[in-house]
């Protein structure tokens, strides 16, 4: 214990989270799916999934291009 992750480490940790957010960016495309197909669909919600949605792309890519 103490250590610092050796490089590798470091990358796979990086593979991991971004896997994580494609994980919840999927996540919550579905849900967005379901909210979007309620007969009246909740707009402050929409408008929090989507904001969700492009906080996780943006650090997918920021991830990626690190």
């Amino acid at each position: 214990t103490g250590s610092p992750p050796s490089k590798g480490g470091a990358s796979m940790s990086r593979v991991a989270r971004i896997d994580s957010l494609k994980d919840r960016h999927s996540s919550l495309d579905t849900t967005l799916s379901k909210e979007l197909a309620r007969p009246a669909p909740d707009e402050t919600v929409l408008l929090d999934i989507k904001r969700q949605k492009l906080a996780i792309k943006d650090e997918i890519v920021r991830l990626e291009t690190h």
